[in-house]
């Protein structure tokens, strides 16, 4: 789906090397039990904004918390830890987190892969009450 295909990549841009330093001073919206937001990635009144807002509200609570918690952790180091998004298509939600550690030559960096279905790819068991 192009929409998380884009969605994955303006994520990484914030979180780029020549980038992440800016979000530092926005560490508090990463604070435990908050929520990932859509205004992120996409300005408000935008179909990427919509459909991220959509794909938010139904990834699993578990996810918001962990990519919340790699991104707090991310930014509390020094330098921040750049952090690489990248999405592919799944049969249900997954998340793929790797980190290559820092050298004396280089900062490492974060990547994380999120799988899920297409936004608009109803789910075979949301006539039984799932999502």
């Amino acid at each position: 789906m192009p929409a998380m295909q884009t969605l994955l990549g303006e994520l990484s841009a914030q979180f780029r090397s020549d980038k992440i330093g800016g979000m530092v001073e926005n560490i508090a919206m990463f604070a435990p039990g908050s929520p990932i937001h859509a205004g992120l990635v996409a300005l408000p009144d935008t179909p990427l904004h919509r459909a991220v807002k959509s794909h938010l509200a139904n990834m699993p609570e578990s996810f918001h918390e962990a990519l919340r918690a790699i991104i707090h952790q991310a930014l509390s180091t020094t330098p921040p830890t750049q952090i690489t998004f990248a999405w592919a298509p799944g049969y249900d939600y997954e998340l793929s987190l790797w980190q290559a550690p820092d050298t004396k030559a280089t900062k490492g960096g974060i990547t994380v892969l999120v799988k899920s279905r297409y936004p608009d790819d109803r789910h075979p068991l949301a006539s039984e009450g799932g999502s």
